[in-house]
């Protein structure tokens, strides 16, 4: 009751005095209230057939000589996982749906040489196919999710790679395993169903890929100790009426969750989105605000979801997020590769903390992508690999994995640019399995401190420790040259006064704060 109270105290003070204190936040934080977990596979990655993303990235080769297992470049793996990332989606996006998976089998010198008719038009040549794929995954520690062929393959082609990395029975599929090298099955539990169906996965129509959907996915077998998790090809960012059709239209029991696409472009321009490292004020706020909006689609699929789906057994799988800026100058303009700076991370924290606030609905969430691509975590030139301030902001999250939330409140002051406005801060809690509470708290405001005051309510704690990121300039990224200019350090802005927790949040930074 106390938390309730004081929320209605400051409601009633702001409404009567106008805006809320211009440098001070509050934040309420019900430790004793959590029911819901958030999934580690919210902290998911994603891999495609683009760029240097697979090839001269996570792939080297047996000949390299850079330091690998099996072609799988090892400085990578081990970075990755550092920060026990949970999940990862190949072989796309886009190229998901021009892949056959019997092209990436096999000895190397006999596998067929395609075009990656998507992303460039440059030759594959399929040394990279689902063995090194999942052995990527062996390494990694983590999970794989697979995006399956409904755009140009077949309901049996499907049916049949999902036996070649599940089944345990006698057939010719399991049998080809084998000669390729692989007794066992791998048992995958994750398999999406299409990918952007209603654009490169085909161009359909919701009420045809429903149909379609529900014909492919009762082909995709659970076989013995391989129960599956399929994923529906769910809508474009806030696009209600696919969602609608979906979760009307395919059977809830066939489906394990549904796929949600959202890429924050700083312009809001997808043919002119903005250079990664040279913007100024105007844009760096543009930027924050359409990250922010992913709040708001959530709450309207959410709201489709609940309407068909009250007791939230269908999951919602944003499997593709981030930010999308234009190719670095100089580069490849269809290898999508850019830089990534102290501007990615603040988006990347912000919107980590609104997956976990939903984390009712939202079970999986899939960065795009991982390696030199989009707003990746790892950047490489030749046998150099750089960390970005994004890689920082999921290795202070991960305490997050498989914690208890915490609901809160949140009072936030305005960061304001011209005639608009967003929430300077923001914020998610979770309680981990030894009762450890972990605060995450982003001020994107690039110019002012902000005083966060937190009240709890059922707990009790003595000891603070925490860590930020943050930097000079709001443009400030790690290059080559400088890899370490963006990088986590300790904080110790935040003390204790009597029973709440007073944290003074640098401008545009994050900061995550443990509690025992």
């Amino acid at each position: 009751m106390r938390i309730k109270k004081l929320l209605l105290a400051v409601f009633i003070c702001t409404f009567a005095y106008g805006s809320y204190s211009q440098s001070t936040a509050t934040l309420f934080v019900q430790s004793d209230s959590g029911h819901q977990l958030i999934s580690k596979n919210i902290y998911g990655m994603f891999s495609e057939h683009l760029g240097r993303d697979i090839y001269d990235g996570f792939w080297v080769g047996e000949n390299s000589p850079i330091p690998n297992k099996d072609g799988i470049r090892l400085d990578i793996v081990n970075a990755l996982r550092k920060i026990n990332i949970p999940l990862l989606r190949w072989p796309g996006g886009c190229f998901a749906d021009q892949y056959h998976w019997m092209d990436g089998i096999g000895p190397k010198n006999r596998r067929p040489q395609t075009v990656n008719t998507t992303w460039g038009n440059v030759t594959e040549n399929n040394a990279f196919g689902t063995h090194e794929f999942m052995e990527l995954c062996d390494l990694l520690g983590c999970k794989a999710y697979i995006a399956g062929n409904m755009g140009s393959g077949t309901v049996k082609e499907m049916s049949q790679w999902v036996e070649y990395l599940n089944s345990d029975l006698e057939s010719s599929i399991t049998k080809l395993r084998k000669e390729n090298g692989r007794d066992e099955a791998w048992h995958v539990p994750f398999w999406g169903v299409g990918n952007e169906s209603w654009g490169c996965g085909g161009n359909m129509t919701p009420e045809h890929y429903a149909d379609l959907y529900r014909r492919y996915a009762s082909f995709c077998h659970d076989y013995p100790g391989s129960p599956l998790k399929k994923v529906a090809s769910g809508p474009n960012g806030d696009d209600i009426h696919w969602m609608e059709v979906l979760m009307k239209n395919i059977p809830h029991n066939l489906m394990w969750g549904v796929s949600l696409h959202y890429y924050t472009i700083p312009t809001g321009d997808w043919s002119h989105k903005g250079s990664a490292t040279q913007f100024g004020e105007n844009e760096y706020f543009g930027t924050l605000k359409r990250a922010l909006e992913m709040d708001k689609v959530i709450d309207h699929q959410e709201t489709v979801m609940d309407k068909y789906d009250p007791q939230k057994k269908v999951a919602l799988a944003v499997d593709e997020w981030g930010v999308w800026t234009d190719a670095e100058p100089g580069t490849n303009p269809a290898f999508l590769y850019q830089q990534n700076s102290l501007r990615d991370a603040l988006a990347a924290a912000s919107t980590l903390n609104i997956f976990n606030n939903h984390s009712d609905r939202v079970k999986m969430a899939n960065l795009a992508q991982t390696v030199n691509v989009l707003q990746s975590l790892v950047l490489t030139k030749g046998a150099q690999m750089v960390l970005t301030p994004t890689y920082y902001v999921f290795d202070m999250y991960k305490v997050h994995q498989d914690a208890m939330l915490l609901p809160i409140k949140l009072l936030s002051p305005d960061y304001v640019e011209g005639n608009d406005h967003i929430p300077s801060v923001n914020a998610s809690a979770s309680k981990d399995s030894a009762g450890v509470i972990h605060i995450s708290l982003v001020n994107i405001d690039p110019s002012k401190t902000i005083t966060v005051r937190t009240s709890f309510e059922g707990t009790q704690w003595q000891h603070i420790n925490g860590t930020v990121l943050t930097s000079a300039n709001f443009n400030d990224y790690n290059s080559f040259e400088n890899p370490d200019k963006v990088k986590i350090t300790n904080f110790s802005n935040a003390r204790k006064e009597k029973d709440e927790l007073v944290v003074n949040l640098p401008p545009k930074s994050v900061v995550v704060l443990e509690l025992k």
